[in-house]
């Protein structure tokens, strides 16, 4: 959704949430939730009575909701029940209330727009450039972007036929590069430009991209040449394919003196794109 035609589903009133450094994921008080939805006089109340008809509807929900320490309005500390952001849209669904319905029709065309998109992929990437124009980037760097996503898909083709795992082998190997390249791993790279869950790549320079995708393009073809096997064998080519793209990286910020890898995210590259048409 964009800024402007986003459900303000809280109307302002505040709703505790967490963030999970290590999983990378938002908490949310279920609680709070409910009492924003609903208007009851006792959420806790509610809460119990939804929770058990879904426990006997058979919903992941109950089963797998956690519970973090959460500040109360005594100034004190309580283990409260919380939900990711997948679990309070699941939990939204289930709540009978005209403050939910904007969300669930929400939903409903989400899905049914991904849905459009498995069948005709074309359409995916005419919505990808539509989300980016709007949110202020430019023509120039959508095709950037676009091109690093299908450097990336050719990489990760070529982990599948290596026998690499996917998620924590993928996310290891995604590491090593951009830490060949660009001195950070990607943990640090998103702390460094003050993201959480967002997108890093959606937040580089055209340069930056361009050194990523450099690194991830030289680690296919030397991984295609070498044909690596496993884990630890593709380690070894990751960290090559970066350490190229590194010493471009380190030839670059020599001659122009300045670093290529910054702290600026998104708002601060589209502010300076928007200051120099001003000029």
């Amino acid at each position: 959704m964009n800024k402007d035609n986003s459900i303000k589903i809280f109307d302002g009133r505040q709703v505790r949430t967490k963030w999970d450094e290590e999983n990378e994921k938002w908490f949310f008080s279920i609680v709070d939730t409910i009492s924003v939805l609903t208007d009851s006089p006792n959420p806790r109340i509610y809460w119990s009575v939804l929770k058990t008809r879904l426990k006997r509807e058979g919903s992941q929900l109950t089963t797998n909701c956690s519970q973090l320490k959460m500040q109360s309005v005594d100034g004190k500390y309580y283990l409260t029940d919380v939900a990711d952001t997948e679990q309070l849209f699941r939990l939204i669904q289930s709540v009978p209330s005209p403050k939910a319905e904007p969300f669930k029709l929400w939903l409903a065309k989400v899905g049914r727009e991904r849905i459009d998109e498995i069948e005709d992929p074309e359409l995916g990437i005419d919505r990808l450039m539509e989300t980016y124009l709007r949110k202020g980037y430019s023509k120039e760097w959508i095709n950037q972007r676009l091109k690093s996503i299908e450097v990336r898909k050719d990489l990760t083709d070529e982990w599948d036929e290596r026998g690499v795992k996917k998620g924590q082998e993928y996310a290891i190997l995604t590491d090593d590069i951009t830490r060949a390249w660009a001195g950070l791993d990607t943990r640090e790279y998103k702390k460094l430009k003050d993201l959480k869950k967002e997108n890093l790549r959606d937040h580089m320079s055209n340069l930056e991209l361009v050194l990523n995708m450099l690194a991830e393009a030289t680690t296919t073809e030397i991984s295609k040449e070498k044909n690596p096997e496993g884990f630890e064998q593709n380690r070894v080519i990751a960290k090559q394919g970066g350490t190229i793209a590194g010493n471009t990286r380190r030839e670059i910020e020599e001659k122009t003196g300045r670093k290529v890898v910054t702290s600026k995210n998104q708002k601060s590259l589209t502010s300076a794109r928007e200051s120099k048409k001003l000029k």
